[in-house]
């Protein structure tokens, strides 16, 4: 039995999947919907390359898809499972990739900012981008995952399957690291001294 798309929005991930496991195919187009923006963003942060990030997140949802018959509600959300799938298979195509430069700044889409702010906001983007480049590919992934996807750091070690206080000691060394490439760039980026 199919359920109607509009009255999937109320449905939860768990309950979605496994709907779509029992061959539900509204459910398949309401998990989309909500998880295909989210692994692209997520993939995008780590490769800042719009068609690998775009490649990582359909095969995160092939992958979420395969496993849907077999899901087992109450073992693990179904996003904290699709961001452990999307930073590992963005993390193996950063491996494979080694020693390749990363210059694209991600676009920054705010209509109402001026040319200027946007230039500035970008400029700041592009910087920040290469000094997340240039950290560990874990202490990367925990700090894409804390500070720009807004995980709690449960959920992410959930999604990295490590310790709370792992992620914790991950996140501040990633900080540090971050503080220290951006140090001699806080004038030019317009952050003076205050």
């Amino acid at each position: 039995m199919s359920m109607a798309f509009d009255a999937l929005s109320e449905v939860s991930d768990e309950a979605l999947l496994v709907l779509y496991g029992n061959g539900d195919p509204a459910a398949a187009r309401a998990l989309t919907v909500r998880f295909a923006p989210l692994a692209y963003r997520v993939a995008y942060r780590m490769l800042t390359d719009g068609a690998e990030a775009e490649d990582v997140a359909q095969e995160a949802m092939l992958r979420l898809w395969k496993i849907a018959p077999e899901w087992r509600n109450g073992e693990a959300k179904v996003s904290t499972w699709l961001y452990r799938v999307v930073t590992n298979l963005a993390t193996d195509r950063l491996r494979k990739r080694r020693g390749v430069g990363l210059d694209e700044a991600p676009e920054i889409e705010d209509g109402k900012a001026s040319v200027l702010e946007v230039m500035i906001a970008e400029d700041r983007a592009a910087v920040l981008q290469k000094a997340l480049d240039l950290l560990p590919d874990r202490q990367r992934q925990a700090i894409i995952l804390r500070h720009i996807e807004g995980l709690s750091n449960p959920q992410i070690a959930e999604a990295m399957e490590i310790g709370v206080e792992a992620v914790e000691s991950l996140t501040a060394r990633g900080k540090r690291g971050l503080a220290k490439l951006l140090a001699d760039q806080r004038e030019e980026l317009g952050f003076g001294d205050d």
